[in-house]
């Protein structure tokens, strides 16, 4: 079994304290996890810069979801905001998701269909 660093287990307490539910605190360790995978080294290390590349990175190349891209978001600024107390403007911005599909879902095209009837 591996021990767990320091930085995690502060943001493990920071979020339990924070009130986040088991399966969040979960979820935004996995982006924190992902994020030092990238660089290959600790968060704590990373600048304001290289995080906004990450998020670049996550929504232009990988081109995630806009939810799965959200969830990372969050999990990071908790960790820079949080946990090692950063105020960097990128996370105080409102994040950039991708824009919501333009994809009408079903109910859409009928009602598009009957106006088109209608015409």
């Amino acid at each position: 079994m591996t021990s767990m660093t320091p930085l995690r287990s502060r943001m493990i307490e920071d979020m339990t304290l924070a009130g986040l539910a088991p399966r969040t605190q979960e979820v935004y360790l996995q982006a924190v996890r992902r994020l030092a995978a990238h660089y290959k080294r600790s968060p704590d290390l990373l600048s304001e810069e290289e995080v906004r590349a990450y998020l670049l990175h996550l929504r232009d190349q990988r081109g995630v979801a806009r939810g799965t891209f959200k969830t990372n978001h969050g999990g990071i600024r908790f960790l820079f905001h949080r946990t090692l107390d950063r105020d960097w403007p990128l996370l105080l911005k409102k994040e950039s998701a991708r824009p919501r599909s333009s994809v009408c879902p079903p109910s859409c095209r009928t009602l598009r269909s009957a106006h088109s009837l209608a015409a």
